[in-house]
């Protein structure tokens, strides 16, 4: 049997209740790690934890909040300091699509609430879990991107635009840990089988597409404390029973 790569590391998770958020939720658990597991949706929380019990032997932590309750992050981070003293994983993975639409017929709130999203809150989470990222011997944080951040395309305004923020800002504070144990990194997951993907293209055949359980093996990679990769955007690797039947 394979040793657990994860074994004992605090993994906090955000849009953990569906796609790419929970199977990375998922597969940290399988991998020993403790999930802490951020999203909106309680009933969701539930049934993940109750995967997770199953998986693992043990409870996550679940806290049912919105991302863009900026004081919640804040909260988290005093709340995981004093339980655990540190966080050794940081998965930014929540994010809004919006809606697609020329630049000029975008509504102000549809704008913004993308960037409270997609951008803000992830900066706040940095500005949170920094300091715990610090305590641990190999902090370890992970941000969703998509190829679209550098492949802008016309109607994916506000998306692109947060996605090529989200990636600039990370990208800067990799290069301030760089002299540090923490490690930052971006991932491309690409074409992946999410709600998120199917509101952009509705006339897709989804089983065309990898499910979100065929690319947590760079999520892992990236959250073990042997990675020596920093700043740097990933692509999502397909495990190959999912090639072989796409």
């Amino acid at each position: 049997m394979n040793a657990k790569r994860l074994k004992g590391r605090i993994a906090l998770v955000t849009g953990a209740s569906r796609g790419i958020g929970r199977a990375v939720a998922l597969r940290y658990a399988a991998e020993g790690a403790h999930v802490v597991a951020f999203a909106r949706t309680q009933g969701g929380l539930e049934e993940l934890d109750d995967e997770i019990r199953t998986i693992s032997g043990q409870h996550a932590t679940l806290i049912a909040e919105s991302l863009t309750d900026y004081e919640t992050i804040d909260q988290t981070g005093a709340a995981l300091f004093q339980r655990f003293g540190k966080l050794d994983i940081l998965v930014g993975n929540a994010a809004m699509l919006g809606q697609l639409s020329p630049m000029g017929h975008y509504k102000p709130k549809i704008w913004e609430d993308v960037f409270k999203l997609n951008v803000h809150a992830q900066w706040r989470m940095i500005r949170s879990f920094d300091p715990l990222l610090r305590q641990s011997n190999s902090g370890r944080a992970i941000f969703v991107t998509s190829s679209i951040a550098r492949n802008p395309r016309m109607y994916w305004g506000p998306y692109s635009a947060s996605k090529a923020a989200l990636e600039n800002m990370v990208q800067v504070y990799a290069d301030e840990m760089a002299h540090t144990n923490v490690r930052i990194n971006i991932i491309d997951p690409g074409g992946v089988r999410t709600n998120m993907r199917a509101q952009a293209f509705p006339g897709e055949d989804p089983l065309s597409l990898p499910d979100p359980e065929s690319i947590t093996e760079t999520f892992v990679e990236l959250a073990e404390g042997n990675c020596t990769k920093n700043g740097e955007i990933v692509r999502a690797k397909i495990e190959a029973r999912d090639r072989a039947n796409l």
